[in-house]
């Protein structure tokens, strides 16, 4: 069984961090409540960083004849890992069309390096673009540079805390099924986890698993009789293609296949996917996905 890596709280798609000794020490409380105030979003400690969530609640997705669940696709996130004198930042933007441009020329002038970008979907309306940034610095400054790139979108801030929501998912033939715990707000249950065995270093770094190549699994109920599931596995390349063939038997759809990162070592593959069925078929599916990345 995989070791449960982390649980996302707003979307999936986790990307980067730093050393696990850094982590490890941790830091003061107060530096992340300082980028808390000046992001507009609440702190959320994940396993070994500290995340900060800006969910598209000003956008209503649709796959198809679905509404999706803003956790399942829709949320953007940055998160910090270090100590109070240096950090380092990675995240995932969720952008429509209209906002790339600004906001990329934006990355560009506050120093963010842009690591990635790309669709996580086919097909949604609108249509959405995922931009993966990543810098290094103190972490109040980079919460300051990052808060002006926010500036030129949408994306609802400050971030109230989002109603408690009574759980209608059933999680219980999803966490079995996929033989790990996990958490559920309303109809959605996400888990995670970590497929890469082995530690991957970058900038001469070895990153937290969690932010840097976690695994999200994002299970939306849409009715009794029907789930739709999206996320990203993180893989090596040994284990795309069993990954992919699995996909394919099973009914599942590799939307994209991509990195989140420049340069690390070795070398991690995301591959996107979209499942649509009963939710025996869904968790039958994504489980032969996981076995197969074994």
């Amino acid at each position: 069984m995989q070791r449960l890596a982390c649980i996302l709280l707003a979307s999936a798609f986790a990307l980067c961090g730093v050393s696990r000794s850094s982590a490890a020490q941790g830091a003061p409380a107060q530096p992340w409540d300082t980028i808390a105030a000046i992001l507009k979003t609440p702190a959320a400690p994940a396993a070994g960083y500290i995340r900060y969530n800006f969910p598209r609640r000003d956008l209503t997705v649709r796959m198809g004849d679905v509404t999706l669940a803003i956790p399942l696709a829709s949320g953007a996130w940055a998160g910090f890992a270090g100590t109070a004198q240096r950090a380092m930042m990675m995240g995932d933007l969720v952008l429509i069309e209209s906002e790339l441009g600004p906001v990329l020329a934006e990355l560009e002038r506050q120093r963010i390096e842009v690591t990635g970008i790309h669709n996580h979907l086919v097909g949604e309306v609108p249509r959405l673009m995922y931009v993966h940034f990543h810098a290094a610095g103190a972490p109040a400054a980079l919460a300051a540079r990052l808060d002006t790139v926010l500036r030129r979108t949408a994306i609802p801030r400050p971030v109230a805390a989002a109603a408690v929501a009574p759980v209608t998912i059933d999680t219980g033939p999803i966490f079995s099924g996929l033989g790990a715990s996990g958490h559920a707000t309303g109809n959605v249950a996400q888990l995670g986890f970590d497929l890469v065995r082995r530690p991957v270093e970058w900038n001469g770094e070895t990153l937290v698993a969690a932010l840097a190549y976690g695994t999200p699994i994002n299970i939306q109920a849409v009715s009794p009789s029907r789930a739709v599931a999206t996320g990203d596995f993180a893989l090596l390349a040994p284990q795309v293609p069993h990954v992919l063939a699995a996909f394919a038997a099973n009914g599942i759809t590799a939307e994209a296949l991509h990195t989140h990162m420049v340069g690390e070592s070795p070398p991690v593959y995301f591959i996107h996917f979209w499942a649509d069925g009963s939710p025996t078929d869904v968790i039958r599916g994504l489980r032969a996905a996981l076995d197969a990345a074994r």
